[in-house]
């Protein structure tokens, strides 16, 4: 029931008409592009993103995998969603458009990051595929690398690190992902880390290593 009721397309979000929309905006060029940033950080930037239920581990294994890929000299940044939510989304509730929002600002800023030729990893429940793809379809498909962390909703519950999902059961917190809101799984992820089979993080971090560099990792070749 949850899985088909909030079902809408990347390409609906992104003709959305927003209020207030400039129409006369013409962004200069710059001379330093992203490829000689690329090759000033000797590798290439990409987007990592992380998607699954509240408590299924991803920031702990992002946080895993940053520490890893610093240590080999790799530039990053881990964007996380709480930290996003009391800052520049401060103003966005969970509602499922305010959801979607996030993930547009969320991805905007990813881009950016790309552009200055940095490894982002992004860690954000994005229940809905639409939104995801429009994340997607945002930064390119060629940069972004979904990672379903895949954890069961009744181990999330277990675990619950933030007391949420004993809130959203007392009716305390509506709109709470797995609950009273859908989480549509990724379809054909890039990588799918089944958390009921990786208990530690180190170990999940080596199998996500593995997948990623099954790609090119070299910076762009300059113009």
């Amino acid at each position: 029931m949850l899985e088909h009721q909030f079902q809408t397309t990347a390409e609906e979000i992104k003709e959305a008409p927003m209020a207030g929309r400039a129409t006369s905006i013409h962004p200069p060029s710059f001379h330093i592009t992203r490829a000689l940033r690329e090759r000033l950080h000797q590798h290439s930037g990409r987007i990592i993103w992380f998607t699954g239920l509240s408590g299924a581990g991803k920031s702990t294994i992002a946080n895993a995998l940053e520490v890893r890929l610093h240590a080999q000299g790799i530039s990053t940044y881990l964007l996380d969603g709480d930290h996003l939510r009391i800052g520049l989304n401060r103003d966005l509730g969970f509602s499922k458009e305010d959801r979607i929002e996030n993930i547009r600002r969320v991805a905007e800023v990813a881009r950016m990051m790309l552009d200055a030729g940095l490894v982002v990893l992004a860690c954000f429940i994005s229940p809905f595929r639409a939104e995801r793809e429009l994340a997607r379809m945002c930064i390119g498909k060629e940069n972004f690398f979904e990672v379903f962390v895949d954890a069961p909703l009744a181990l999330c519950e277990q675990r619950d690190p933030k007391g949420l999902y004993k809130k959203a059961r007392a009716g305390q917190l509506r709109h709470f992902t797995g609950i009273d809101q859908a989480y549509e799984v990724p379809l054909e992820p890039q990588c799918h880390l089944v958390m009921n089979e990786l208990a530690d993080p180190e170990v999940a971090v080596e199998v996500l290593l593995s997948q990623i560099m099954r790609r090119p990792t070299q910076p762009s070749p300059t113009s």
